[in-house]
Order: structure tokens, then C-alpha cells, then sequence
């Protein structure tokens, strides 16, 4: 089977979480599924919320592009891209109710975060998206998360998976519920990451549905669900 491959990168990166306190906006750990299809239709010019039509369940771009099967592999030590917060201001004249219409905003963001990004083939919408990124092609400029970072896509290519069996660790982000830890063999430690990250958007609501990723170098038991080997890295799609 043919999967893209490419790098994902930037100087910062913020993926908003949508709990917010008075004082600061939160960053996701990881970039997450439902961001990387918001980039993927910037590259291919699908329409986003503010073209949604009251009939519409979904903006075009993740109707479009959901069932496509991405994997996302972390260039991070353990996992963790380094954190910072920002403060600037947001002098449009619309942006506070305070005198001078002057907002102080306070976000998180991470700190030269990088990725491998790979994408099944399976289909027509990841085709075209595969030739996009070949040809270094996009309608609308591709960012991580806002568009204060401009997402840096590298190192494409076109490579060949194979499915695997008896595999006992991955070296992707992979949902919690897909593979367990065994204790018994782990028993010097290891890195483990974990979050809860979107991994689709409601029907009703447009909010992130969350669900629990792991990212570790610990032995795995009972994987449920196909791994496959890309590149020498072992991998699950979703």
C-alpha cells in the first residue's frame, strides 16, 4: 500500500483547547486529527466554517476528509514539545470593551514542534492530497493551529507499507483502548505520554469528541487494530 509521508514543523504551534480561565488560552500537547484535516483543506481550498450553510452538518473541508486514515509520529524527546506563554496585544478597535480598545491576550504555545505525518492512499480525496504536497501546491496557506504559525511541510515522499504482525511496540500516537501496556514487561520504566485529544468533531454541536492517546517506547500486548510498517517505523492508521 502507498502512504505519504511528510515533516511537519514550525517555530510554534497552538492548538487551542476549547476550556479556557480568565487569565490564559491552552495549547494541546500534540496537534491532533481534526487539525490536521483543517490543514489538509487549506491545501485543497475546501471551505471551512464561516462557509457553512444551515443545512450543513459538517464544514466542507472535514465532510470531505474524515474518513481519511492519518498517523502522526511525535519528533520530541518522551513525547513533550517545550511550552511558553505569550502575551500581545490585540489593539482591533473590536477587540475589548476596555478603554482604548486594547485586549492583553495570554497564550500557550509549543515551542518548535515537529512530526512525521503519514497518510493512507486508499482513496481519491488523499490522492489529490498527496499530489498537492508533491508538487508543493496549496490554495490557502497551511497553519498550525492559527495563523500567527505558518506550518513548515518537508522531506515528502511516496513510500510503500506492509502490514505487520506479532508487533509489540509503536512509535506513533496510537488511542489508548487500541493496545495495553504489559507491566510485566516494563518493569525498568519507559516514557509514556498521554492526553486526551480530539479525534472527531459531534454531529450536533461541531465540538471536539475527545478521546485518550498514548505515545510510548514500553512493551505492548493485545493490539487491536492493524499495524503497519513505514519506513522502518511501526504504525497505526485512524
Amino acid at each position: 500500500m502507498e502512504i505519504l509521508k511528510f515533516t511537519l514543523s514550525g517555530k510554534q504551534a497552538m492548538f487551542k483547547k476549547p476550556e479556557v480561565n480568565a487569565i490564559y488560552y491552552y495549547t494541546y500537547g500534540q496537534i491532533h486529527k481534526p487539525a490536521l484535516l483543517g490543514m489538509f483543506g487549506a491545501i485543497l481550498g475546501y471551505g471551512g466554517y464561516n462557509q457553512m450553510q444551515k443545512s450543513d452538518k459538517y464544514p466542507a473541508y472535514y465532510q470531505t476528509l474524515k474518513s481519511l486514515q492519518i498517523s502522526i509520529l511525535p519528533n520530541a524527546q518522551k513525547g513533550y514539545f517545550s511550552k511558553k506563554i505569550s502575551c500581545f496585544n490585540n489593539s482591533v478597535g473590536y477587540a475589548s470593551r476596555e478603554q482604548g480598545g486594547n485586549l492583553i491576550v495570554k497564550e500557550q504555545w509549543l515551542e518548535y514542534p515537529s512530526w512525521d505525518i503519514l497518510v493512507l492512499l486508499d482513496c481519491d480525496e488523499a490522492n489529490k492530497l498527496a499530489a498537492s504536497i508533491m508538487e508543493r501546491r496549496c490554495i490557502y496557506i497551511p497553519y498550525l493551529g492559527k495563523n500567527d504559525h505558518l506550518a513548515d511541510i518537508t522531506q515528502e515522499s511516496i513510500v510503500e507499507g506492509n502490514v505487520q504482525e506479532n508487533i509489540e511496540q509503536l512509535d506513533c500516537l496510537f488511542p489508548k483502548d487500541m493496545a495495553e501496556i504489559d507491566a510485566d514487561e516494563n518493569l525498568f520504566g519507559g516514557f509514556k505520554y498521554e492526553e486526551a485529544l480530539p479525534i472527531g468533531l459531534d454531529e450536533e454541536t461541531n465540538q471536539y469528541q475527545l478521546q485518550r492517546f498514548v505515545y510510548t517506547d514500553m512493551i505492548l500486548s493485545n493490539i487491536k487494530d492493524t499495524v503497519w510498517k513505514v519506513d522502518g517505523k511501526q504504525v497505526v492508521f485512524y
